[in-house]
């Protein structure tokens, strides 16, 4: 099968694409932590980072309107849990005021994505 005529589905999604690039940027900010935090908020800020994309991929798999919006609303979840951890990183000083805004705003920008595709979904029930 060529790539033209491969599944695609979720991966087209902007709020998706989004999310892979915040995911993308925890993994490499993340190396930036002590080592003491291998395993609790670099681990912590991995999975919440993942979760983002992983709920929005499942919820795209899914057949039903509910199970769909659930679904992204768990990836949103996610997204804020992904902030928090960021904050605990800044506020401890292991990251850079300048990184902390960065991948803020990517943060926030994936959260206004998912936004817009629960109104689509809501819009799309209503027809």
């Amino acid at each position: 099968m060529s790539s033209s005529n491969s599944y695609k589905g979720f991966k087209e999604l902007d709020c998706w694409k989004k999310g892979r690039d915040l995911r993308n940027r925890i993994s490499i900010l993340v190396k930036k932590l002590p080592p003491e935090e291998k395993f609790q908020l670099a681990s912590q800020m991995i999975r919440a980072s993942r979760s983002v994309t992983n709920n929005m991929a499942e919820g795209y798999g899914r057949y039903t309107y509910s199970d769909t919006r659930h679904f992204f609303i768990q990836a949103r979840g996610s997204v804020t849990e992904t902030i928090d951890r960021l904050v605990i990183a800044f506020d401890e000083n292991y990251i850079s005021q300048e990184d902390f805004l960065e991948i803020e705003i990517m943060c926030e920008t994936v959260f206004k994505l998912i936004n817009g595709y629960i109104n689509y979904l809501d819009k799309q029930k209503k027809l």
